[in-house]
């Protein structure tokens, strides 16, 4: 007996916002699991376990916030699963809560990820509860510098993913960043971060919290029966490798293409360039999105950039990446990786509203955490995998 295949049958999300003073951290969970059940048709006692995720508990000093949670998401007397790997976290909460229903363990799950940075200090967490931490912009500089030198980019690429991001955003009204008035010479004026990136080449600090209900075969078929188009999971993979080994190539990690490959493999792709339709790419720094273009050999190595220059990552390119705005526009840490799953889930449901790409039916979702060492990816269809 093989694998039950897994449908997403329910999205859910917060407004992004730098500060979220309105809702405890159970309230903003709350609000994107109601969220998602309601796009499910569901209620709290439809689910048969719940699964959370959110990056380390030192970033808002509140430890094993499971706990506390299973309440507030209808967790009481069921399976409760805590997961947490970096910055990937939000993906590897829905990988788990995908193998749950795929190893018919569970029917419905319930999968959430969140982070409430307003209540906390990322930067202190991020230096291990020391003052004077670089942050992750100027651990991933030294690895940009060194792509550049490498694949001879020029430097307008960065300011025009940025521009790109956040002119997507404008579409996404769950999105923190509405710049409206983003060019390439704001984002080339702005402060010097960590050379080379600007501060409109990072992300933001954000609260929010994203969630999805995923269930079996059966559950999908009746969700498209019922008009609801659910979204199939059609590979799903995490990869990880230590931050620092002899010969580690932090530019474009191992752990990573593996992880990618893994997915395709899964999912039927042999060419990804031609066979993924959208994408959406955990990028908290504009440049990283041609190191996950090259790193995912969606691109040739040396060849990302070249896909930024000519617009074929744009909303309307032949390869849209980030059409929600992505991290550069989102960033509550925990839930990043999740929205970049959920999001991909949206495309190809045709539920993305006005960020919807046109003729979406494999989508790409990608997430990666810590010194670029954790992955967390999947492939979703609008279609179910062939048995």
């Amino acid at each position: 007996m093989g694998h039950e295949p897994v449908a997403v049958v329910g999205i859910g999300q917060t407004k992004h916002k730098k500060r979220r003073d309105d809702l405890s951290i159970a309230g903003l969970v709350r609000e994107a699991a109601q969220r998602a059940l309601d796009d499910a048709q569901m209620t709290w006692s439809d689910i048969d376990a719940v699964v959370i995720g959110k990056a380390p508990d030192i970033f808002e000093g509140v430890m094993k916030p499971e706990l506390y949670l299973a309440d507030a998401l209808g967790g009481a007397g069921k399976p409760v699963f805590r997961v947490h790997t970096a910055g990937s976290v939000g993906g590897s909460t829905a990988i788990v809560a995908s193998h749950l229903v795929s190893s018919r363990v569970h029917k419905r799950v319930l999968a959430v990820a969140w982070e409430k940075q307003s209540e906390g200090n990322a930067q202190f967490g991020l230096g291990g509860g020391k003052s004077g931490s670089i942050g992750a912009g100027g651990a991933f500089a030294p690895w940009i510098r060194a792509y550049i030198r490498k694949s001879g980019a020029p430097e307008h690429i960065g300011w025009q993913i940025a521009v790109k991001d956040r002119q997507n955003a404008l579409r996404n009204p769950y999105a923190h960043l509405h710049l409206k008035d983003i060019s390439i010479d704001k984002v080339r004026e702005s402060p010097m971060m960590w050379d080379p990136l600007h501060f409109l080449e990072s992300c933001p600090s954000s609260d929010g919290a994203g969630a999805i209900v995923l269930t079996d075969r059966a559950g999908g078929e009746a969700a498209a029966a019922d008009g609801r188009p659910p979204a199939w999971v059609l590979g799903t993979s995490m990869r990880s490798e230590p931050s620092s080994f002899n010969g580690r190539d932090p530019i474009r990690p191992q752990a990573g293409v593996d992880c990618a490959w893994d997915v395709y493999k899964q999912a039927g792709i042999t060419d990804p360039r031609r066979q993924i339709d959208v994408a959406e790419l955990y990028v908290p720094f504009s440049w990283y999105e041609p190191m996950w273009l090259e790193g995912h050999d969606i691109a040739p190595v040396g060849e990302g950039w070249k896909m930024v220059d000519r617009g074929e990552t744009a909303f309307d390119g032949s390869f849209p990446v980030n059409p929600s705005g992505g991290v550069l526009s989102s960033n509550p840490i925990g839930a990043s990786g999740m929205l970049r799953f959920l999001e991909a889930a949206l495309q190809v449901r045709g539920a993305a509203g006005e960020h919807q790409v046109d003729g979406a039916r494999v989508a790409l979702a990608q997430a990666y955490g810590a010194a670029a060492q954790y992955f967390a990816m999947w492939a979703v269809g609008s279609q179910l995998p062939s048995s």
